[in-house]
């Protein structure tokens, strides 16, 4: 392949370049673009190559300065409340850690996209009103200083509150980032964990387009604005997703992405250029793509630039050196950057040091930014991203201005204060510096007036999130009659027991609409390939071929107004569509009730920052993970088998779980969610495990409701005629066996050897949830210890097994601190039987023999603790060892 700088005929290249020079200025870029395209095609076509790398531009800005749309503003007095805004963000993170230097907080984020946010909130962010719902923003999280002390000049925060940044124990104090648990009417997302805000702002435009297609919901031309670092693009989650928001054109969505050039602890890309390689990722995804890379006092040097030595100039720095320019000021940037030839230091020889330190990167000039935005809203059929050249700390002088340690400063000294003071025109005397005071002009100042006019023009406050949305009517729990009734002869399993209620539901006449089911790429996995051709799968657009199963009753069918979401092979994905819908009752005052149904193993142990994320943002819906347990899902082997999800969703405070067995369990349980979450809109989710396994499904025990949302109750009474010992038993008190899952059917086979075999009377008990069970006894005994004298609260689980102390075992298909999580509140001893350790391939059988689970372990483990009280012998527990099958001598599976 022939080089590009090897030219054979200079002649005939110049030839053609002069040709393309009059077509774009007689025809416009657009007619030259075309041409460009149609010789691209035939060179590729003919010579199976591409001729030019077209996915970068020269290092400038997209929107030349002759085709900028102009901000029609104040400019002058939007730099004085810009001025204002910062100052007062510098003090709050200042005041705080002046008080309590262990606060911290950042000031050097917002600081590099004021003019970036500012901009936004003059002229695009829309707030909701009665006609509009708003914009959705995703600010970066280390910019809050910044974003409350706006808020402080609108009168939505107040003096006091900005003294309690950081500190929220006491009440009214203002969180150290995004987080609409702690700050329910204000923040709409949580972002800082770096990554997620990328993520989750693709899925949410994604999910406001699906509202739209299936006519639930027109969304009145409302964008997805996402602020991020450039630093943040490295997180996987950042890109991870743009290539579907390329290919669904959504249109509705903005990243503006602050490049400056720094990560947390110095270059993002040092030996680089950031700005180009995102344009190149982002072009190639199909994005719209504007760099805003120059302020206007470049303008005039770049007009000057006939020959292309400044534009070389630009092209050929990298970006470690770039932050050295601003750092080290005017004469070193002459002599480095302009000293690279004699021509271009003569094209600023008219410049004084200063002047040059005054030539602006893009992200700080407001009529650069104003244009880029202006188009980005314009954009149709694409995503848009902008990328801005900033300073980080910028305005801070010598303390952080481009320094390596920037994110790290959260002060500066007197002096650094008064320059930045002068630089804004802040009127605080030198006297009142050292006490830090906030400023905050008159209600009828000119920059009041102005500020509230240009607010006032697009709606509501910003940010801005609605804590409540209207209930909707729930069926009753007669709707799952087929799961209440159970399933005779008929093995099912309780997947499939979930499918046939999802099905239910989405034909409900009240709520079936907004029924939302989500899968990331296993829907014939869990049986649920029958709402492809009832409900269809959402596509943005359509399905455009004859699907190779047309010729089916179950074909695949991809619809514009689909129903079913299938997210391709994504769980990051599919979570992040979930947690729109299950914060749509808040973001677009419609609630969705968003089931996402996946690998149970695949869930919290994959995506649990934004499960913690979802529990941060009230989310309300169900996550179901399906072939749930370590030995449930048995021929899939160790990265399949899920023992300890629970212990995972256990971590997140609002996240409500369950284990059911059986059919009748999980329609009570899902009834349950229903009510709490969608007509006493309680902001709470929920996580529920079901089994691939196959079983009968017994018809629901009388009274069992309660106990199954509390997290257990009696199913085998040792009294009751078919669980009664025939002949004299062992002892008076039945032994207690308590078990979930799949493996509560091993736990009643152990209790009818016990009972046959050895005459031990035994009681079975249904546990639904040992996470609910711990949560109501910490609740119980948390209560009794601040309020001696009082009555005390009895945990559920003491109340359910009583005063006796015979012996309780527990066994479940979940690592033994699942179930050994309750051990306080049982008033007897407790042995738990789990699965630790990696999980592996082979029978439902072996394994369970493998991981001593089954029902032979715990009837060994029944007898071991009868032998403790003198009830059998140890001879009596080693004949069943061996009668039993079982190696004693075995490895533990916890460590093989």
């Amino acid at each position: 392949m022939t080089d590009h700088n090897d030219d054979l005929n200079p002649t005939e290249t110049e030839e053609w370049l002069e040709a393309l020079g009059a077509i774009i200025e007689y025809e416009g870029a657009d007619r030259a673009n075309f041409l460009l395209t149609r010789l691209t095609d035939k060179v590729s076509r003919d010579t199976q190559q591409l001729p030019y790398a077209a996915v970068t531009t020269p290092y400038r800005n997209t929107i030349s300065s002759q085709a900028e749309d102009r901000m029609p503003g104040d400019m002058f007095m939007e730099r004085q409340i810009r001025g204002i805004i910062r100052w007062n963000a510098l003090v709050t993170v200042m005041r705080a850690n002046l008080d309590d230097s262990e606060l911290g907080g950042h000031i050097s984020t917002f600081s590099s996209s004021a003019t970036l946010y500012d901009v936004g909130f003059n002229y695009f962010f829309r707030g909701p009103t009665e006609n509009h719902g708003g914009d959705l923003i995703y600010f970066q999280g280390h910019s809050a200083p910044g974003i409350y002390a706006r808020s402080f000049l609108e009168g939505r925060i107040t003096e006091e509150q900005l003294d309690k940044f950081r500190r929220e124990v006491g009440g009214d104090g203002l969180s150290s980032y995004p987080h609409p648990w702690l700050m329910p009417d204000y923040w709409q997302f949580p972002t800082v964990s770096m990554g997620l805000g990328p993520l989750q702002a693709i899925y949410q435009a994604h999910v406001m387009k699906y509202l739209e297609a299936r006519g639930l919901l027109e969304q009145e031309d409302r964008k997805v604005w996402a602020y991020l670092g450039d630093g943040e693009m490295d997180e996987p989650e950042s890109l991870g997703a743009i290539s579907k928001a390329g290919r669904e054109g959504l249109d509705n969505l903005i990243f503006v992405i602050n490049c400056n050039l720094q990560r947390l602890d110095g270059p993002v890309r040092g030996n680089g250029k950031i700005i180009q390689e995102l344009e190149g990722v982002f072009r190639g995804a199909g994005w719209n793509v504007i760099k805003v890379v120059w302020g206007r006092h470049w303008d005039a040097l770049l007009a000057a630039d006939k020959d292309g030595i400044l534009q070389a100039r630009m092209d050929e720095v990298v970006d470690g050196e770039y932050q050295n320019y601003w750092g080290r000021g005017g004469a070193y940037t002459r002599e480095h950057f302009f000293g690279k030839s004699p021509e271009l230091l003569k094209m600023v020889e008219h410049l004084s040091d200063d002047d040059i330190m005054a030539l602006n990167r893009g992200g700080h000039d407001p009529f650069k930014v104003y244009a880029a935005y202006k188009e980005a809203v314009e954009t149709k059929g694409k995503p848009t991203v902008i990328l801005a050249k900033t300073v980080k700390g910028y305005a801070f002088g010598s303390a952080a201005e481009a320094q390596n340690a920037a994110h790290q400063t959260k002060k500066l000294d007197i002096e650094s204060l008064k320059r930045f003071r002068d630089r804004f025109n802040i009127p605080i005397p030198d006297d009142k510096l050292k006490d830090l005071p906030y400023y905050r002009p008159a209600d009828d100042s000119l920059e009041m007036r102005y500020m509230r006019k240009m607010r006032e023009a697009l709606g509501g406050a910003v940010p801005q999130r609605r804590a409540q949305s209207y209930a909707l009517p729930v069926p009753d729990i007669s709707a799952f009659d087929a799961q209440l009734k159970g399933t005779g002869e008929r093995e099912i399993s309780t997947t499939m027991a979930f499918v046939r209620m999802l099905n239910t539901l989405c034909k409900d006449k009240e709520i079936g609409k907004r029924i939302v089911p989500i899968v990331p790429d296993e829907a014939r996995t869990f049986g649920m390939e029958g709402m492809f051709r009832q409900l269809g799968i959402y596509s943005a657009v359509g399905q455009l071929y004859d699907p190779a199963d047309s010729n089916q009753v179950m074909y695949y069918r991809e619809d514009k107004s689909g129903q079913m979401l299938e997210e391709g092979i994504s769980e990051a994905g599919a979570f992040s569509t979930w947690l729109a819908a299950a914060t749509s009752y808040s973001v677009n005052n419609f609630p969705l009730i968003p089931f996402y149904i996946y690998y149970s193993m695949f869930g919290f142990q994959r995506i649990g920052d934004l499960a913690w994320a979802a529990g941060d943002s009230q989310a309300r819906g169900f996550l179901i993970g399906a072939t749930a347990g370590r030995t449930t899902l048995n021929g899939e082997g160790l990265q399949h088998q899920d023992g300890h999800s629970h212990l995972l969703a256990s971590t997140i405070p609002n996240c409500v779980t369950y284990d059911p067995t059986y059919a009748y369990e999980l329609a009570v349980i899902i009834q349950d969610g229903l009510r709490r979450m969608y007509h006493e809109k309680e902001s709470v989710y929920y996580y529920i495990t079901t089994m691939n396994e196959n079983y009968q499904h017994p018809e629901m025990p009388d009274g069992a409701e309660q106990g199954i949302i509390k997290g257990m109750y009696l199913l085998e009474d040792s009294k009751a005629k078919d669980y009664k010992v025939s002949g004299k038993a062992l002892t008076d008190e039945p032994l207690r066996l308590l078990g979930s899952g799949t493996i509560l059917r091993e736990v009643r086979e152990a209790a009818a050897m016990l009972r046959s075999k050895y005459k031990v009377p035994v009681e079975v008990w249904s546990v639904t949830s040992f996470n609910e069970l711990r949560r109501d006894g910490i609740d119980a005994t948390r209560w009794n210890m601040l309020h001696p004298g009082k009555k005390s609260k009895v945990p559920f689980v003491t109340k359910c097994l009583g005063d006796s102390q015979a012996p309780v075992i527990a066994a479940t298909d979940y690592m033994r601190i699942y179930a050994d999580q309750v051990r306080e509140y049982i008033p007897a001893s407790y042995r738990v039987l789990g699965t630790d350790g990696f999980g592996r391939s082979d029978s439902r059988q072996n394994l369970r023999r493998f991981f001593e689970v089954d029902r032979n372990y715990i009837v060994i483990a029944a007898l071991t603790e009868l032998g403790a009280r003198k009830l059998v012998s140890a001879d009596v527990i080693s004949k069943a060892i061996k009668d039993l099958g079982i190696d004693a001598d075995k490895p533990n599976p916890m460590t093989v």
